[in-house]
């Protein structure tokens, strides 16, 4: 019985590992949809054109593996609210999407399949 409980707990941690902090998966996207100050500072943290706040900075860390997997850590919420975030800052803020693009995909590696990620159902 001992045994199946360790074995139980270490395959949860195992699991855990594949995916990014499930912190994340209650992140409020809301005030960065909803106005642009917020949206564009988490973009100039991620392009070093600014201050980053704690979880700006998270995310920037994770920035290039999750786009190299395209999000393959990501769980199915964080994909979600990633989507989210995403398409605001193409509508919104194309010159800036595109910033970010040359910075964390210059040779336009991940486009394809990224582009392809943006486009399937939530």
């Amino acid at each position: 019985m001992k045994a199946d409980c360790v074995l139980i707990m270490t395959l949860m941690a195992v699991v855990a590992a594949d995916f990014y902090n499930s912190k994340y998966d209650s992140f409020d996207v809301q005030p960065l949809l909803e106005n642009d100050r917020i949206l564009l500072s988490y973009t100039k943290c991620f392009l070093d054109q600014g201050p980053c706040t704690p979880d700006a900075k998270d995310f920037k860390k994770i920035i290039p593996e999750a786009l190299e997997t395209t999000c393959g850590k990501c769980s199915p919420k964080q994909k979600q609210l990633i989507k989210k975030v995403i398409k605001a800052v193409i509508a919104k803020h194309p010159e800036a999407w595109e910033q970010l693009s040359d910075k964390y995909d210059k040779d336009k590696k991940y486009k394809d399949s990224f582009d392809k990620f943006l486009a399937e159902q939530e």
